[in-house]
């Protein structure tokens, strides 16, 4: 397995899995993919609908990752995905499934359900590749003798995921940057509540975007990034990327019986990241139908999918909702489709991100181009506070079931693009207690607590708050790398 960049650098050259595993930007700023998508045999996806997630995620990373050792890898996912790990929310027997799928009912004839994917230790999707990344980095640290300073962003979720699966590894350090004042009051407790002196946080005066502008600037300093070992933990990791291939795999075999059957997948999206693992398990040939992309007001994404229009919004065009982890108006991740529905051409995909930097995005509808879209099984759809607090409301009373507002968000955009016999799955992103504000607000109730997590808005915080300025951000990290 050979890795190559969207942006072209370094073109018939040798990057293995663990070459980029510690990194993010290719040298020219673009992203990683394989060179050639590994395809799945029916055999395999026969042989792989029984096998315990563990096992499964064994068998996709082991297509991806062929340079390190299966022994080691195996150990690596059988240590990651155990009941124990997973049962923060669950305790019966569900537990060992890791990702269970809870069926609601059929709606216009097509059975529509929620794959459980923030049973993990911050109650988030993002611990599914997470927790794997951590384990995945120290075993690459330890076996080469070298450290990392993780530098990251995060609008709520994929810090305490980032946090939580690297606090107390040896050799790895975590600057996680966050928008001040700006997630939920839980979320803000989970990162800054923490006390592992391999942990910082760095509360940042502005919105996500120049949390993740600051990132990215960094990583482009390649003398910096290499001097002070920086890597990172955001969706532009390619590992984590597919980690998150392998629910879809399980989601698909939970709702089918055989391998003849096709399923559509309802994402909530903002960095693309998510969808853009259901976008590579479909390019391995697992058998889906539709991949739906949910946005909240931030609907950079939706207005791609409808008009062929990339256009990144400003800071003061940027809305902070109620469901703030998708409060994204560029989505990093999406460089990586681009480079497939273009065919994988790197020059023009450079020159399409270099619009982005320099006019503000790009128009793909006048090409034909962007009639591809649909060859992808790409649609879309847009969600208001309004839309989410309805869902919510409408789910608890008819199906007895809690969810967050990122669910919401998708649930409501899933029930736009149902196909009657087609199974409809939409990704469950956090526990509901990660946003009790609008929970109270839709069903006059508090929302569900998991025990472990009682009182924890009360525990002491430790974080710094600085300007939106990429010099302060790299002063701190030198400050605080002993280098």
């Amino acid at each position: 397995m050979n890795y190559l960049s969207t942006r072209g650098a370094g073109a018939g050259e040798r990057h293995t899995f663990s070459n980029i595993l510690l990194g993010g930007l290719a040298s020219d700023g673009g992203l990683y993919l394989p060179a050639e998508y590994p395809r799945v045999t029916a055999d395999e996806l026969t042989r792989w609908r029984t096998l315990p997630y563990a096992d499964l995620a064994f068998e996709i990373l082991s297509k991806f990752s062929d340079d390190i050792p299966a022994e080691d890898l195996r150990m690596l996912t059988r240590r990651t995905y155990t009941a124990a790990t997973y049962c923060n929310v669950r305790d019966d027997e569900s537990a060992e499934q890791i990702t269970p799928l809870k069926t609601l009912g059929v709606e216009n004839g097509a059975p529509l359900s929620l794959l459980e994917l923030s049973n993990g230790p911050t109650l988030a999707f993002k611990d599914m590749a997470m927790q794997l990344i951590g384990n995945l980095f120290e075993y690459a640290l330890e076996k080469n003798g070298e450290t990392l300073n993780i530098l990251g962003a995060t609008s709520g979720d994929t810090g305490s995921a980032a946090e939580y699966a690297m606090r107390g590894k040896k050799g790895i350090r975590v600057f996680m940057l966050s928008p001040h004042l700006k997630m939920s009051a839980f979320q803000t407790a989970q990162m800054y509540s923490l006390q592992d002196p391999n942990i910082f946080n760095l509360a940042v005066e502005g919105n996500f975007d120049n949390c993740q502008d600051i990132v990215k600037a960094v990583s482009n300093d390649h003398a910096f990034k290499a001097k002070y070992k920086i890597g990172t933990v955001n969706s532009i990791n390619w590992a984590r990327v597919v980690a998150q291939v392998v629910y879809y795999f399980k989601g698909y075999f939970a709702a089918t019986r055989s391998n003849d059957q096709r399923v559509s997948f309802t994402v909530p999206s903002g960095n693309f990241g998510n969808v853009c693992a259901g976008h590579i398990a479909r390019m391995m040939g697992l058998p889906i139908e539709k991949l739906v992309v949910a946005t909240n007001e931030n609907d950079v994404l939706d207005e791609f999918f409808r008009t062929g229009i990339y256009r990144v919004r400003k800071a003061a065009e940027t809305y902070h909702t109620s469901s703030p982890s998708m409060d994204i108006s560029k989505a990093s991740n999406f460089e990586r489709f681009v480079f497939d529905l273009l065919g994988r051409d790197p020059a023009r995909v450079l020159q399409l991100f270099r619009d982005v930097e320099e006019k503000g995005g790009f128009d793909l509808a006048a090409s034909g181009d962007f009639a591809r879209v649909q060859e992808f099984g790409f649609v879309s759809g847009r969600s208001s506070h309004a839309d989410r607090v309805e869902a919510i409301r409408d789910v608890f009373e008819r199906y007895d079931t809690m969810i967050d507002t990122h669910t919401a968000d998708g649930l409501k955009v899933a029930r736009e693009h149902l196909q009657p016999g087609i199974p409809m799955i939409v990704l469950e992103t956090a526990q509901p207690i990660k946003f009790g504000e609008t929970i109270r607000e839709a069903l006059l109730r508090e929302p569900e607590r998991p025990a472990a997590f009682s009182g924890i808005e009360s525990l002491p915080q430790r974080f710094e708050v600085l300007p939106a300025d990429v010099q302060r951000v790299k002063d701190f990290v030198v400050a605080h790398t002993g280098a």
